[in-house]
């Protein structure tokens, strides 16, 4: 379906804004969704035309589509579910995901062979399907804001069939440096730099993954890179770099934080942890989350300072993600046995040292946020992490924040926080008695910075920060 007349302000990402489930009688049932985008596309305006672009993700969504009842708009692309899921799982979440954020198994992984082509062939249908579906409904001119890994070859497609457009590109993964980016097949990789190179910006979390971007265009392409100005020229185009470090939204997490449902669950957990302290991590079971090695972290801390024997409790929430991956289901299965060897070997009758929760459950991520003594952020590699933007802004006591410097979130909060490599067991065991022991007023202290970062750019100033950064890049 074609939007009724021509929006001038256009997004595009996998998911959006809208999705649809089949109900037992047949009825399709829409439920809007939340987040920085979708509150960032209505900061921009109610008087400005625009127009979201995604897949259909589900039956639901695909049958809205096909009867014509997706909101105007909305524009749903009833994708075949083939392509899709070889778009999706096989590159984007298989291929890319794993480079950007170097978590192949080298020795093994990846191989590039006639299977992989046929995923690259669905990835490079779905990116034109979301090109063509942009320019039938862009007015003249209009600025586009396409997102992340899953599109990165719908910028230079697009530009190809509306060469007026304003098109931008955000990124919100980190971005591999050249010797490891150079894992993906020559021509698989310089198709995905040029396809970003389509736009007129680029967009990142932070400048470190802006620079890594840099470095491969410069050596994969050749591309002409000015790292003062932030630029890269290629084949006659400049693309200028953009660096938008998203943070939380403060004034929905206050709120959200203490309503009924937050308070039960805080007071279960309460009674379940006594008057010891808490160790709190809430991650995706994703392989880049690194919740293995924070537990045997804790562990270690347990065998190595017996004074938090029965006087501290890890609060683990890891919440399902990409099961139909075996990689992911063979890591949630090793974060289950850790946690479980870890409470058989220290636990007594009265003390449960380690309580993990794998299934999602928001209220209570924000109940354990409130009650956080510590908050263990300690990923592989992360774009940003809002986990540790978020937990300083939530917590009722004010906490300390262990934090992985290569988490995006580092260049921001790393001066206020407990920072630790993140494949380091012992040091991580020995930050987290730091943070356990930190006095009182520093913690406070620490904490109330921390929060004032984290809450500097929240989701719907984050988003028109870069919409009116694309406009002036015109402009001038």
């Amino acid at each position: 379906m074609v939007t009724a007349s021509p929006a001038s302000i256009l997004l595009a990402s996998n998911r959006g804004p809208i999705s649809f489930t089949v109900e037992d009688d047949g009825t399709l049932t829409p439920r809007r969704g939340g987040g920085g985008l979708v509150s960032g596309l209505s900061a921009i305006g109610d008087e400005v035309d625009s127009v979201w672009v995604c897949a259909a993700l589900s039956e639901g969504d695909r049958a809205a589509t096909r009867q014509g009842l997706d909101d105007p708009s909305v524009r749903m692309l009833d994708i075949d579910p083939g392509t899709f899921a070889r778009a999706y799982n096989g590159i984007a979440n298989s291929t890319l995901w794993f480079v950007h954020h170097l978590i192949y198994n080298t020795p093994t992984t990846p191989v590039f062979g006639s299977s992989f082509r046929r995923e690259w062939a669905s990835y490079e249908a779905y990116n034109t399907a979301f090109a063509e579906a942009l320019a039938e409904n862009a007015a003249p001119g209009a600025t586009v804001l396409v997102q992340d890994y899953h599109l990165s070859l719908t910028p230079r497609l697009l530009r190809e069939l509306r060469p007026d457009l304003r098109i931008g590109h955000f990124s919100h993964t980190p971005w591999a440096p050249p010797d490891y980016y150079r894992l993906l097949p020559d021509d698989v990789g310089r198709d995905v730099l040029a396809g970003i190179l389509g736009a007129d910006r680029a967009g990142f979390l932070t400048r470190r993954w802006a620079g890594a971007f840099a470095d491969c265009c410069e050596a994969v392409l050749g591309a002409e890179v000015d790292r003062d100005a932030l630029t890269i020229t290629y084949k006659g185009r400049t693309t200028r770099l953009g660096v938008h470090p998203l943070g939380a939204d403060g004034d929905f997490l206050r709120e959200r934080s203490h309503r009924p449902d937050v308070d039960s669950r805080l007071a279960t957990l309460r009674e379940a942890v006594g008057d010891r302290k808490t160790v709190v991590r809430v991650d995706r079971t994703e392989l880049s989350k690194n919740i293995v090695r924070g537990l045997h972290a804790y562990r270690h801390l347990l065998r190595t300072r017996p004074e938090w024997l029965d006087r501290v409790v890890h609060i683990a929430f890891a919440y399902p993600s990409r099961h139909d991956l075996p990689e992911y289901r063979e890591y949630t299965a090793s974060v289950l046995r850790v946690a479980q060897e870890i409470n058989d070997e220290y636990g007594t009758p009265t003390w449960q040292p380690v309580i993990l929760h794998v299934d999602d459950d928001f209220a209570r991520s924000l109940a354990a946020y409130r009650l956080a003594d510590v908050a263990l952020v300690n990923p592989i590699r992360d774009g940003m992490n809002l986990v540790a933007k978020e937990v300083p802004v939530v917590t009722d006591r004010g906490c300390a924040l262990v934090l992985s410097r290569e988490a995006g979130a580092y260049e921001e909060l790393g001066a206020d926080s407990v920072v630790v490599n993140p494949y380091d067991i012992i040091a991580t065991a020995e930050a987290l008695h730091t943070a356990l022991t930190m006095p009182e007023d520093e913690r406070a202290a620490r904490c109330l910075r921390l929060a004032e970062a984290s809450t500097a750019l929240p989701p719907s100033a984050w988003f028109l920060e870069q919409y009116q950064a694309l406009t002036e890049d015109q402009r001038g």
